[in-house]
Formats: C-alpha cells, structure tokens, sequence
C-alpha cells in the first residue's frame, strides 16, 4: 500500500496528466462489455440461423467491425447466401459445423470447436450443422459494422468435393 501512496503522490506531479484524464470521455468511450444476455436479435437473418448482435455500430458505435452469435439448430442448414463485401470469421465455440461454398455449393469443410472459419467477400456458402443432435454454437465476426446478408436461390451440387485446409507455411497440414 506504501507504493500505491507514493504512486499517488507522485501523479500530482504531473498536473498536466491528471487534467486530461478527467477531461476524456473514457468513461462511457472507452472499453464496452455487452453482457452475453444482452444480444440483439434485431439483424439480418438467413433462413435456418438464429444470429445476434453484441458489437456493432447502433449498440457500441464500431465503425470497422460486427461480432456476435450465430446458433444453428441440429440437422438444420441455413439457405445459401453471402455478405457482400465483408469478410467474415467465425469460431466454433460448440458442436459440428458443415461449411459448403461455390457457385453451386459444391465445395464442403468441416470445422469444429476451437477451429476458426474464414469466408472472403461474396463467396456464397451455407452452415450446416453436422450434428443431428447438438446445437451449433458459434462466435462470428465481421469487417464492418453493419449487418449485410445476401439471401441467395441456389440449387446446391448433388455431391460436394471436400476441401482440407493446407496451412501454406506447413504444406502437411491437415483438416
């Protein structure tokens, strides 16, 4: 405690310092914590799906980002879709997902928990859950702050060709 008085002590010093921090609006700018219970489900939706908001620029103001949740129930697919522009990641959290993407949904990977997906702008693609049992939990984030789905009519390949992921700085890379 001996420092923390010091500490204190010695700010005073710094006048200058002390001043600014009382000025900056920090206190409701600076870092936001949006409780898990507290998502919202005001946002763009595909079919199959249940996504949720917890950053985006109507709840915290982000200009560059949108993150939230994705649930996928068991054995149910979303429809076909892509986000325009942005780029998307999503983070298994619980369950198997299924991911299928092309013009025709003819390439399929699976991921699982604590494996990230990564899908580029405009590429169509669909979630499955590959459980018929368990839910699919998922954290997804995006590089913008608003919310944009594209809901797309696609008849999807009758066969799709699976795709392993290969790390290109360690070519034996597995799925």
């Amino acid at each position: 405690m001996g420092n923390h008085d010091h500490g204190h002590n010695h700010d005073h010093g710094h006048d200058h310092g002390q001043d600014h921090s009382h000025d900056a609006p920090w206190k409701h700018d600076g870092v936001r914590v949006v409780p898990g219970n507290q998502l919202d489900g005001n946002t763009a939706q595909t079919p199959g799906m249940d996504r949720k908001a917890a950053i985006n620029f109507a709840r915290v103001g982000a200009q560059k980002l949108w993150a939230g949740t994705v649930t996928i129930h068991a054995n149910a697919k979303t429809g076909a879709h892509h986000h325009g522009p942005l780029e998307s990641v999503i983070y298994v959290v619980k369950g198997r997902a299924r991911m299928r993407w092309g013009d025709h949904l003819e390439f399929v990977a699976e991921a699982g928990p604590g494996d990230f997906i990564y899908v580029p702008p405009y590429v169509p693609h669909q979630e499955i859950n590959a459980s018929p049992t368990e839910a699919l939990e998922c954290v997804l984030c995006r590089s913008d702050g608003q919310a944009v789905a594209i809901n797309l009519d696609i008849e999807p390949a009758e066969k799709p060709e699976q795709v392993l992921w290969v790390d290109p700085t360690h070519p034996q890379g597995g799925v």
